[in-house]
């Protein structure tokens, strides 16, 4: 038989070196699935149960190995249905490419039916590179140009085929003019800064009596680099939280998380700092950086175009965080006065008792913030966690601790609700030894993610174990925005928007062949975890949790206190019980800090 343009591509995708493609099928891309299916799973295909979750699994994928992501849809609405995970991909700068279906060559114009202009469509999300192909033999450079493009560039790319010509016999392009004859392969390079910059980079960081860093996605791979650095500048670490995982919060001068869903520890090292080194970052929040013309600045970035953007450096420093790090530390002076860096494990010491004193407060009927504390004990060596936008990804942030092995992500960039479990599929198939752990909202869960526990239910026996938890936190309401009413824009609760329907999500697992367990009480908190954990099978936790423990930022603004007076006094049909838990929270942090000082 010969080799269709279906066949060529499955081949040629695994000739560089992609083993995984995440998607749904149609008509439209059937050409390829015929060539999947002819390749007894040489490239295995994993069904999610929406093109939407394809491209969130395929950007976690990326994420979770540092490798391409691939998903793939057909035509018209398959299409369309990818662009919120690959917007996710893009705006976290990693490699994704998506292979979309078309209509037959000669219906293109004709509004025939799913005909979507893809090119256009695509333009924005995978502007680096997207193409449709027009006859057999230029399919060898778009997919060779996409995925170089892909990895090289970490962006997204698009190749658009049009149903008939999957079908066609494959040509190599003939040896003659206007003809492309390209290859496979692709080296990362090593990209540091020159010589000249970065001693004036260590001019600025030794100059520092008070050195604060900033740590992103792009510090992951620079866990040494970054501790050796911080240790002989006598530095503190905060950590956005895309770079969560970069270093291990056991080190008593690491802050934890910054910004709105941060630590009181990391906005004192930022509003107290001399000198910021920025490292893989583009957490967007101005306001918890240091201000304008107070502190010093250095970044190092791979992307010229995030350099100097959050804040005005004076050093800008494009390349490989390792690379440079590590030709930067014998250009730095040992700090020898310790009595910063004292003043930050003091404060992490703080914030570490604050946190506890807030996770640990009675709340109607379960506090959100001692679902995630009561975890991080727990989890297990190399533990990988996933979790949603919204009111969870405080609790995420601020109690979760990481340990060093581990792994974590959600959808920065884009914020986007519905990534978790679909962040956790992709996380257990590209590591299927490892415990996965999905923290969701009941929101994301209700928009998207409760059809993605049939996916699991698919697949989970072939990973070979099933230690995959999702746990939900079921407050029926949509919390982090509800919570944005108020402080924001001092706006009572909107019910109308913002509650929605309790559901049993322990047993609709149970329903599909996993564990469900359920819990409305703090005391069960604990050995929930635990139960879980020690499931042979995967599990849904639903945690009753209460939609009025306010998810405290480490500093209130005026502006932010008058908006939520306003907004109680305005009537918030949650006004007593969450006068009641934000005076617990705040009494709790008052007496935890007096605790501290008493010692």
């Amino acid at each position: 038989m010969a080799m269709t343009v279906g066949d060529f591509i499955v081949e040629r995708l695994y000739q560089w070196g992609v083993r995984r493609i995440y998607g749904y099928p149609g008509d439209g891309i059937n050409g390829v699935f015929g060539a999947l299916n002819r390749s007894n799973e040489k490239i295995k295909f994993i069904q999610a149960r929406h093109e939407e979750m394809a491209a969130f699994m395929a950007a976690a994928d990326a994420k979770f190995t540092g490798e391409l992501g691939v998903c793939i849809s057909t035509s018209g609405p398959g299409a369309s249905h990818l662009l919120t995970g690959l917007y996710d991909a893009r705006m976290d700068h990693v490699p994704v490419l998506a292979i979309c279906g078309q209509q037959a060559r000669a219906a293109l114009g004709g509004h025939y039916q799913q005909e979507l202009d893809l090119v256009s469509m695509f333009k924005d999300v995978a502007g680096a590179f997207v193409q449709q192909a027009s006859v057999p033999s230029q399919v060898r450079h778009l997919v060779d140009r996409a995925i170089r493009t892909a990895v090289g560039e970490r962006r997204v790319t698009a190749i658009i085929l049009p149903n008939d010509i999957q079908e066609l016999e494959y040509s190599e392009p003939p040896h003659k003019h206007g003809t492309i004859h390209s290859g496979v392969g692709y080296s990362k390079p090593k990209v540091v800064p020159y010589e000249a910059d970065l001693q004036r980079a260590a001019e600025v960081l030794n100059a520092g009596e008070k050195v604060a860093i900033l740590v992103g996605a792009g510090a992951l791979g620079a866990t040494d680099e970054v501790i050796a650095v911080a240790e002989k500048l006598g530095a503190g670490v905060a950590k956005a939280l895309l770079g969560k995982a970069a270093l291990p919060d056991a080190l008593p001068w690491v802050t934890g998380s910054i910004g709105l869903l941060g630590t009181e520890a990391s906005y004192k090292l930022m509003s107290g700092c001399d000198t910021l080194l920025m490292i893989g970052s583009g957490f967007p929040y101005s306001e918890f950086l240091p201000e304008e013309g107070k502190a010093r600045g250095v970044q190092i970035d791979l992307k010229a175009d995030m350099l100097s953007l959050r804040y005005p450096m004076e050093v800008n420093l494009e390349g490989d965080s390792a690379e440079t790090l590590r030709a930067l530390l014998p250009l730095l002076r040992e700090k020898t006065d310790r009595s910063w860096r004292g003043s930050i494990e003091k404060w992490r010491k703080d914030s570490d008792e604050t946190l506890k004193a807030r996770a640990l407060t009675d709340a109607k009927p379960i506090n959100p913030q001692r679902v995630a504390y009561e975890l991080s004990p727990r989890l297990p060596d190399r533990a990988i966690v996933t979790s949603d936008s919204g009111s969870c990804a405080n609790w995420f942030a601020r109690d979760v601790q990481m340990r060093r092995g581990m792994m974590c992500s959600l959808s920065g960039g884009l914020a986007s609700m519905g990534a978790a479990v679909p962040y956790a599929i992709a996380a257990k198939f590209a590591h299927p030894d490892r415990q996965v752990v999905a923290l969701v909202g009941d929101g994301a869960m209700q928009m998207s993610n409760m059809a993605e526990l049939i996916t699991v239910a698919k697949y989970w026996r072939e990973w070979g174990n099933g230690k995959w938890i999702c746990a939900v936190f079921n407050n029926e309401d949509l919390n982090q925005v509800t919570w944005e009413q108020r402080v924001m824009n001092g706006d009572p609760k909107f019910e109308a928007s913002q509650n929605i329907p309790n559901v049993a999500y322990h047993q609709f697992a149970e329903s599909i062949g996993l564990k469900g367990i359920y819990v409305d009480s703090p005391e069960r908190v604990a050995s929930a975890w635990e139960e879980a954990l020690a499931s042979d099978r995967p599990v849904v936790i639903n945690f009753k949790t209460d939609p009025d423990v306010p998810p405290l930022p480490p500093h209130f603004t005026l502006a932010q206190a008058k908006s939520f007076a306003s907004a109680l006094l305005s009537g918030d049909p949650n006004e007593g019980g969450i006068i009641k838990a934000t005076a617990k929270q705040v009494l709790n942090s008052v007496f935890s800090g007096h605790k501290n000082k008493d010692k």
